[in-house]
């Protein structure tokens, strides 16, 4: 098997054990990037000089006999949302093109010092606002498995990456499902961790309130790997929560066991269950059922549960994330960095900063800016912002019920495998639908993982599993088992497929 389809994990070991040199494992992806990315549109940048130094600092610290970590060498790829000091950062907008932020992220910072190299920064919805990475100011990004259709959004240059084998894991944003649905759609596994558990200091803001960053990766495994170096307390974000990161990775070695006797699963009704179907593909409620059934099969206890609230989460999050964003946004003047339109000496500051946000900002960014404003606005603030809220409140009781009859709700990940490029774009209601099943718990703050559960069509089709906040490890255990269960019977991964499938050259 070649080196970019391999596990991280596997990869750190052969690292470790010295099979394999960080010089050899970063050039191997580079390579892979420069003869797949044309297609692919997965990066906005990329630096391989860069990379392959960094790569030989991790090399030369090694031989040195130096105590390295176990990520120490493996390549990462980071959403262009995540400040990278210098770096160009742009959050897929012309507005901030060309900057280069003189600080890191903290989740960018807690990578660089366990010895990770940075391949590049990632394809996205500009300001993480879209589902299918066709916001992008600078590209459409494209989905591996079929290159004619979305890799998802907004996290989509990085499920792009990392299910096309040109970067081992990468990590992207959830706002609404911005992890957990472009993973779906191609066939990966992604995490939004609970809210406050990983910092977002340094993350472009879009809804401050809903903003997590999070792993996307081959393996349930990997990804809880990834989760635990980036995430922990970090006192320059206010809303971090100082409490110890779960042990992720033994809950997702100890979930591939396949033993989950005792477990108590609900099924969402709201979220594709009987008499809720409505604009799910029935290919994708048959992969559910069945990894369903394979949770049976493990000794898990399964039954439905009721969240009616559910049913308003959609409403609720396109009038709370616009009424942030709109908040979030104002800071891009056209003064203090990045795109500065019309300032010849002959114009104000109010004609400057008009002119640089018509230019610099992209349709859907200026939809949500306006439907925000309003929502804020004096005598509409609280028959809008304010019900929104409210129902944000009715999906927090919702969820807090249900855990108290069991211990993990399940659901599609996204109503649809990935749709046609073009399909959705002059649609806006159809392309905020792809978030139905990943926006209540965004709005509640709760953990969500997505895990592959099979093909409908040829395309992947992703398994959510929610928990309790801070119960991050029980996410991880349960998709894990429920991966062990699926390659079990394959005989293969899913990701295993998508490269024996694309011919010689194809973009995989």
């Amino acid at each position: 098997m070649e080196l970019t389809n391999e596990d991280a994990a596997e990869l750190g070991r052969r690292l470790a054990a010295g099979e394999l040199s960080s010089v050899e494992l970063t050039r191997a992806h580079l390579d892979r990037i420069a003869a797949r990315d044309d297609v692919l549109g997965a990066f906005l940048h990329v630096d391989a000089e860069a990379a392959l130094a960094r790569a030989a600092e991790v090399d030369a610290a090694r031989a040195a006999g130096e105590e390295l970590g176990p990520l120490a060498g493996l390549p990462v790829a980071l959403k262009d949302v995540v400040v990278t000091e210098g770096v160009p950062t742009t959050s897929g907008s012309r507005i901030l093109e060309g900057w280069r932020p003189p600080y890191d992220a903290t989740v960018a910072a807690r990578l660089k010092d366990a010895g990770t190299v940075l391949l590049g920064k990632t394809n996205m919805d500009e300001f993480a606002m879209g589902s299918s990475t066709e916001n992008s100011a600078y590209r459409t990004a494209r989905n591996p498995w079929d290159p004619d259709r979305v890799p998802g959004g907004s996290s989509g240059g990085s499920s792009a990456a990392v299910a096309g084998g040109l970067a081992p894991w990468a990590l992207g944003t959830d706002t609404g499902g911005s992890i957990r649905q472009p993973a779906a759609v191609t066939g990966l596994v992604g995490h939004k961790p609970t809210y406050g558990s990983v910092s977002r200091y340094g993350l472009i803001a879009f809804s401050s309130s809903l903003d997590q960053a999070g792993p996307m990766a081959r393996t349930v495994l990997d990804a809880a790997v990834l989760h635990e170096a980036i995430g922990g307390h970090d006192r320059r974000d206010s809303t971090s929560i100082d409490a110890p990161v779960p042990p992720l990775a033994q809950a997702a070695t100890e979930g591939a066991r396949g033993e989950l006797s005792g477990l108590r699963v609900g099924i969402v009704r709201e979220l594709g269950g009987a008499g809720h179907t409505d604009g799910y593909e029935d290919g994708v409620l048959a992969r559910v059922r069945e990894a369903v059934a394979l949770l049976e099969g493990m000794g898990a206890e399964v039954r439905e549960v009721s969240c009616p609230s559910f049913d308003l989460a959609l409403a609720a999050y396109y009038l709370i994330a616009p009424s942030e964003a709109s908040s979030n946004l104002a800071r891009f003047d056209g003064v203090r960095h990045g795109l500065r339109v019309g300032d010849d000496g002959s114009r104000d500051l109010d004609t400057v900063m008009s002119l640089t946000r018509e230019e610099g900002f992209g349709p859907e960014v200026k939809r949500r800016i306006i439907l925000g404003t309003y929502a804020l606005s004096a005598g509409y603030y609280e028959a809008y912002y304010g019900q929104a809220q409210k129902v944000r409140t009715l999906i927090g009781r919702d969820f807090s019920a249900a855990f108290a009859d069991v211990d993990v709700l399940v659901s599609p990940t996204s109503p649809t495998v990935a749709w046609p490029i073009g399909a959705r774009v002059d649609d806006p209601l159809a392309m905020y639908a792809a978030d139905l099943c990943t926006l209540p718990a965004s709005l509640a703050g709760l953990p969500a993982i997505s895990v592959p559960c099979g093909l409908s069509e040829g395309l992947p089709v992703g398994f959510q599993v929610m928990a309790p906040a801070l119960a991050d490890d029980r996410c991880y255990r349960v998709a894990a088992a429920v991966e062990a269960a699926l390659d079990a019977a394959r005989g293969h991964r899913l990701l295993d497929e998508l490269a024996q499938r694309a011919p010689s050259g194809a973009p995989a």
